[in-house]
């Protein structure tokens, strides 16, 4: 990391007050410029979401818009963070631009956590953003509570982003029933007057380095993994889910995402006063049955090695996959 890097200089669009419900940007700068939109709910809380997209009015808008997250939300801060020169508005980067690699890119997010004053996060990613995330907590473990990582590739692989899939990645099947967001995306990529910033980020992207996740070497805090069926990121999340040494799978539908995320939340001690969802009730009462494979399940591939054969095993899980 260059010295560069570690100088941080901060302007603020607009005062960060406590209990504004306005969404406020602010404006970090490290080697590049990170916009960072905050929301506070009803309070200045010192509970961290932190997402890392490309655009945040349209990355998590659907996913904010339920119930059970509108639940989730008031209860933390939330802040998100889109990657160097892809907000609106942005100045277009010259010929020959240097992009940041999604290694420097995770290097800036120290600077977010100390221009907020947040000793420890939350973090929520897709694609290209959940890289950026677990290489940040790979790095800097004690920053970080627990992930929650959408088609995540650990792998220096492939070419993909949370942009790129919707119009790229999908199958035929998942396409004709989603024309209508294909069509969305497509629009929005073809318009957008950044254009140039936006290959320079899926190149950056597309020539990201393995993250180098093993038994050995993994994550310290709770992680969700979450990632569609038949979608190009599915072998991908597996191969990541066998790395973290999990314990058990579920398998839940869409509509059912914003329920694990809460009740993720929830096992890891927050929102206590909040009534258990229909999901965590079946979960804890089904727990035990998980363990012994009783019938047959065409997704069984995705258990680790360790739960397999009816053997408990040896210490709770901290791994989740939700598939959706």
């Amino acid at each position: 990391m260059t010295t560069e890097m570690q100088e941080i200089a901060i302007t603020e669009e607009k005062p960060l007050l406590p209990g504004q419900s306005d969404a406020v940007k602010s404006r970090v700068f490290t080697r590049g410029l990170l916009w960072c939109t905050t929301l506070f709910y009803t309070r200045l809380t010192k509970h961290t979401l932190l997402f890392i997209t490309t655009k945040s009015k349209s990355c998590f808008s659907t996913l904010f818009k339920f119930e059970e997250m509108q639940e989730i939300v008031k209860n933390f801060t939330v802040v998100h963070v889109n990657a160097p020169g892809q907000e609106d508005g942005t100045a277009i980067y010259p010929a020959g631009y240097q992009y940041a690699s999604m290694d420097q890119v995770s290097e800036m997010l120290p600077a977010v956590l100390q221009y907020f004053n947040f000793r420890t996060i939350i973090g929520v990613g897709v694609g290209a953003g959940a890289y950026i995330l677990s290489k940040f907590t790979l790095t800097n473990p004690d920053a970080v509570e627990g992930l929650v990582l959408i088609n995540i590739d650990t792998n220096a692989r492939g070419f993909g982003s949370e942009l790129a899939q919707p119009v790229l990645g999908n199958g035929k099947e998942e396409m004709s029933a989603n024309t209508e967001l294909i069509q969305t995306h497509r629009e929005r990529i073809s318009k957008a007057p950044n254009l140039i910033n936006i290959e320079l980020f899926w190149k950056s992207y597309q020539g990201r380095r393995d993250l180098n996740v093993e038994r050995n070497n993994t994550f310290k805090c709770p992680v969700m993994l979450v990632v569609g069926d038949q979608a190009p990121y599915e072998e991908a999340a597996v191969e990541c889910n066998s790395k973290l040494d999990p314990t058990t799978t579920s398998f839940l539908k869409p509509s059912k995402l914003t329920e694990a995320f809460k009740y993720f939340i929830q096992g890891m001690g927050y929102m206590a006063s909040s009534c258990m969802t229909r999901l965590s009730r079946s979960r804890t009462t089904s727990l035990s049955s998980s363990y012994s494979m009783e019938g047959s399940r065409s997704r069984s591939r995705t258990l680790s090695q360790g739960s397999q054969g009816g053997q408990l095993p040896p210490s709770p899980s901290h791994t989740m996959e939700v598939s959706c």
